[in-house]
């Protein structure tokens, strides 16, 4: 009557729980509504705890594995924003260069009087103006273009391959748990089949089976339905970490993504500082820039980008029978 009891119990949990890639969901409407971990913030750790498929939809991508993706964009991002201020210093050089080159040209130079005086100084000025250019050209390389090709250089893909890493192994832990499970549920109920025909057949006298060997099918019924419990209750504690290793981990990444963001605003403010200091008169053209920098919001920025990637705000529960 025991096994029966918990092959029962195991049936009305199953109806009430989803395992999807070996990871235990309530089933909508269920269970009581989880709360954010963290409301309002659009956080990582609140909405990516699904797989999704690919974009041919033929394999799953794990939530976290979406994580470790934003990153690696962000860091081509950064780099392609470097190659950018890069080319925008070839053009200031070239630009300084040819303003140089036509300081010296000698047209017009037989001009006399204070007009000849006049068109010295207009000349002079394209010197000095190739000079200001030839500055702006290298404060963007040392105050632009290196930090933002330098940020996090140093071991940050080996960094996210640990991450990948250590979230993954707990993954397949997980799975190889709940294999254990599903192996413990299917000999509790082939021992619980067997010793129900051996029932049967002493009742109806249609075997020379003894009590003992009753006792004996009722004894290994006992032991599969405990071990059916130790293995849920190891894939549990499996689960359990998994989730806690992914709430650290997905946070720790949103504090990256953060920090990736304000460094990048940071320099590209300073990119219109430079700018402003170089040409006054081109102010207006860089004003919406500025204003649009001053703008930037991480926690927006998240939000527009968890909104379109997310993979799932329901976090996973212990299985339970």
């Amino acid at each position: 009557m025991m096994i029966r009891s918990l092959l029962s119990v195991i049936s009305v949990f199953l109806l009430f729980s989803l395992q999807i890639n070996c990871v235990t969901f309530p089933l909508p409407g269920e269970s009581p509504e989880q709360q954010l971990l963290k409301p309002n913030e659009w956080s990582y750790c609140d909405y990516f705890w699904n797989d999704k498929k690919d974009p041919q939809g033929t394999t799953s991508v794990a939530g976290f594995e979406v994580l470790l993706q934003k990153q690696l964009k962000g860091k081509q991002m950064q780099k392609e924003m470097a190659e950018f201020i890069h080319e925008r210093i070839k053009i200031e050089e070239e630009y300084a260069k040819n303003l140089s080159k036509l300081s010296l040209n000698p047209l017009a130079a037989q001009e006399e009087g204070t007009l000849g005086e006049a068109w010295t100084q207009l000349k002079k000025s394209l010197h000095d103006e190739a000079e200001v250019h030839l500055k702006f050209s290298s404060k963007l390389h040392t105050e632009v273009e290196k930090p933002l090709l330098t940020f996090r250089c140093d071991n940050f893909k080996k960094d996210l391959k640990k991450y990948d890493h250590h979230i993954a192994d707990l993954r397949k832990q997980l799975a190889s748990r709940y294999t254990s499970v599903e192996k413990a549920r299917k000999a509790l109920a082939d021992r619980q089949k067997d010793l129900e025909v051996k029932t049967q057949q002493l009742e109806i006298k249609l075997s020379n089976k003894t009590e003992e060997d009753i006792k004996k099918a009722r004894r290994k019924s006992t032991q599969a339905g405990d071990d059916l419990m130790r293995c849920v209750d190891l894939y549990n504690q499996t689960q359990c970490k998994w989730f806690e290793e992914m709430v650290t981990t997905s946070m720790e990444l949103e504090k990256l993504e953060v920090e990736r963001i304000e460094w990048i605003q940071q320099h590209l403010r300073q990119y219109t500082t430079l700018r402003h200091e170089t040409d006054m008169f081109n102010q207006s053209m860089v004003e919406p820039v500025d204003q649009l920098l001053q703008n930037v919001d991480p926690a927006k920025d998240r939000e527009l980008w968890v909104r379109e990637n997310n993979t799932g705000d329901v976090r996973p529960v212990d299985m339970d029978i």
